[in-house]
């Protein structure tokens, strides 16, 4: 039984997702990228990974915070992108929804050039893969759990005999 539960201990979920944005910014070539977790009743959201390069260079931490961008990840169901405009601040964005069969709403996000739909394309392809990681590894940490229970339930009782 220890072995089972053992087998069925997920990774740390915060380091799962933070693996995830690395890859991303990986990916995408830039060294942008996060998470932005979206409330339920798509009322607000909130960055809860942000991968950036030591000095954040570009200012994406607080352009994040004070764009808007947060809000129009709220409505949105599809990949959103925005161009860069270093005049303005813009670090140029893109975003694709983190399909789970959950009811929060997670978004994969990476910052810092012009994206095109190539990137959108393979952002959302690793948006699906890490969407998908995500409901394994919690449904692993739930099954280990409910293991658990059904040691601790069964400590004291006879051995079967065969």
């Amino acid at each position: 039984m220890h072995e089972l539960i053992r087998s069925f201990a997920c990774p740390d979920a915060a380091a799962l997702a933070d693996l995830l944005a690395r890859a991303a910014a990986s990916l995408s070539g830039t060294g942008y990228a996060g998470l932005v977790r979206v409330d339920p009743l798509r009322e607000t959201a909130h960055a809860v990974h942000v991968h950036a390069p030591p000095g954040d260079p570009l200012r994406v931490r607080p352009w994040l915070a004070g764009s808007g961008v947060l809000k129009l990840l709220t409505v949105s169901d599809r990949p959103v992108r925005l161009p860069r405009d270093v005049a303005a601040g813009e670090p140029g964005f893109l975003a694709a929804p983190v399909p789970l069969a959950v009811r929060e709403h997670l978004r994969l996000w990476v910052a810092g050039r012009d994206f095109g739909d190539h990137d959108e394309h393979l952002l959302s392809r690793l948006a699906t893969a890490g969407g998908r990681a995500l409901e394994a590894a919690s449904g692993l940490d739930a099954a280990a759990r409910l293991l658990r229970g059904v040691h601790a339930f069964g400590e004291g009782r006879p051995a079967a005999s065969h």
